[in-house]
């Protein structure tokens, strides 16, 4: 996929922010020549943390709450880690540093746009939402957790939500895995069938044998890989151009216009950049560490430690095109890879500016990002499936130990799908991704805030929330009306038919109300 269209192409408008960003197949770069140990050395160790880590989630795996959600036992610092590390995939070490080298500030307003959405994220939906899914029947799932706030056409309700995360997640995890493959068939000249069947099942392992415990351990691992990449790597690209001054006096005498923060770019498609941060609300994967807490007042230290990791990534991401823009217009003779495809512009610095070792834990980096949001999606897929299918309508006197071995088992299975549908090269299904960031913002997000917001609001509201998010998302997306990005319209219809609809509708039960109200006095309570 074209880094550029992904981001922002301006002249339909239409924004993708792909979860993984991959390389193109093509002959390996000739600094791999002499990096072929290191980088393997490197990929293999940090391969075989992942599985030990794996192995210790087995050991304190007890319970399908366990599998799921961690035995709500997470401290602040893993919350953090693991939340920023499953939503900052492959595209925040190449995709955003590609499109700041092509294209300059002007690209930098989906990250302001994300860092707003997520620190809001943090401040109005973390320790609500931790509060209200285990006041809710110890609801392990987003699907559970609609189900039992809102009482009323639970089965519908939790039908309607596994479906959208069901459809949107597995098509998301087959882009990781073609991103995946694609990182293995270029660094190391795999065939592409081989480079997807390591990457995938090297992912799956983990999830499989170790359920939530390990994928959050193991983000907080990646996370920490991904943060020391990104200050190592613009600091020595200063340092190579003469310092923090003489890098931006490089960049506005070798690309003049990489200094301008608005470019090309018309209102909406600065509005369209920002309105990414809307996502945040409605994203399973991320909300799911919200509800692993181990209590909501851990959640303003989390804040602090998850937005701190955010913004600092992001600069760093953001420094890493900027100034490699004009490191390789000093140095034409390195500039081959991203000549090819800006998106190598990490690499190939880290593979110019560090000894060999140290480029490969760097490079190892673009793969614990690739398997961080690839391991999140696999396991909210096989949560959907166990806790809100399997056990709600095929088998509700499962036991314990039965459904997690059903959970890892659809772990497998919805591994293989992602596989199959990954299978071809040229697939289309990295063009997916924009449906499920989307979808999932509009579908999930207004649902999720009013919900923990607003005491008025019906099971009838929620459903219709969702409805007409996701459908908007899907006909906009098609249409490419005003060049507008179709979370916007998304969101704010779906908004809209969430208050409507409430307020046609009879008031809620009092027990909801009650229930609301409880949670809202501990909310209280928790932040004094």
């Amino acid at each position: 996929m074209d880094s550029i269209r992904a981001f922002v192409n301006h002249r339909n408008g239409r924004h993708e922010r792909p979860s993984s960003c991959p390389v193109p197949t093509g002959a390996k770069d000739f600094h791999m020549q002499n990096m072929d140990g290191p980088v393997l050395g490197m990929f293999g160790l940090y391969l075989a943390g992942m599985m030990l880590i794996g192995w210790l989630g087995w050991r304190a795996t007890q319970s399908l709450s366990d599998y799921i959600l961690g035995g709500r036992r997470l401290g602040a610092f893993v919350t953090a880690l693991a939340a920023g590390a499953s939503d900052m995939s492959g595209w925040l070490l190449m995709g955003l540093p590609g499109a700041i080298f092509l294209a300059g500030l002007s690209e930098a307003w989906i990250a302001i746009g994300l860092i707003v959405g997520a620190y809001l994220n943090w401040r109005w939906v973390a320790a609500r939402l931790r509060l209200y899914s285990e006041r809710c029947g110890n609801a392990l799932t987003l699907p559970d957790y609609f189900a039992n706030r809102f009482g009323a056409h639970a089965h519908l309700l939790r039908t309607v939500s596994a479906v959208v995360i069901l459809v949107f997640f597995t098509l998301y995890a087959a882009s990781g895995v073609v991103a995946g493959a694609r990182l293995f068939e270029t660094m190391f000249g795999l065939p592409y069938g081989t480079a997807l069947w390591i990457g995938a099942l090297c992912t799956m392992a983990y999830v499989f044998i170790g359920g939530f415990l390990a994928v959050s351990w193991t983000d907080t691992i990646q996370a920490s890989l991904m943060f020391t990449a990104l200050v190592l790597a613009p600091l020595m690209v200063m340092a190579a151009l003469g310092g923090p001054t003489a890098s931006v006096q490089a960049v506005a005498l070798t690309h003049p216009g990489h200094m301008d923060w608005i470019g090309n770019l018309d209102t909406i498609a600065i509005v369209s950049l920002l309105a990414w941060g809307l996502g945040y609300f409605g994203q399973p994967h991320i909300l799911v560490r919200f509800m692993a807490a181990e209590s909501a007042g851990a959640m303003a230290r989390a804040r602090r430690i998850g937005m701190t990791w955010m913004v600092l990534c992001l600069a760093g991401a953001v420094a890493v095109g900027f100034f490699g823009s004009a490191y390789f217009a000093a140095h034409p003779d390195q500039a081959g890879g991203v000549a090819a495809n800006a998106e190598r512009v990490f690499i190939e610095l880290a593979l110019v500016l560090f000894s060999p070792w140290l480029a490969g834990m760097l490079l190892a980096a673009v793969l614990a990002a690739i398997m961080s949001t690839l391991s999140a999606q696999l396991l909210v897929c096989s949560s959907a499936l166990t806790q809100d299918i399997y056990k709600n309508f095929v088998r509700r006197q499962a036991s314990e130990r039965e459904l997690v071995w059903f959970g890892r088992a659809t772990v497998l299975g919805v591994t293989l799908l992602a596989i199959a549908l990954a299978s071809d090269p040229n697939s289309r299904v990295l063009g997916m991704v924009s449906y499920a960031w989307a979808g999932f913002g509009a579908a999930f997000g207004p649902v999720v805030l009013l919900s923990l917001m607003w005491r008025r609001m019906t099971a009838r509201g929620a459903l219709a929330g969702m409805v007409v998010g996701a459908v908007t998302v899907l006909v906009w997306k098609q249409a490419g009306w005003f060049g507008l990005y179709e979370m916007v319209p998304g969101f704010v219809l779906a908004t809209l038919a969430i208050v409507l609809t409430s307020l046609l509708d009879r008031e809620p039960a009092r027990a909801v109300v009650a229930t609301f109200d409880e949670v809202q006095d501990r909310l209280q309570q928790a932040r004094a």
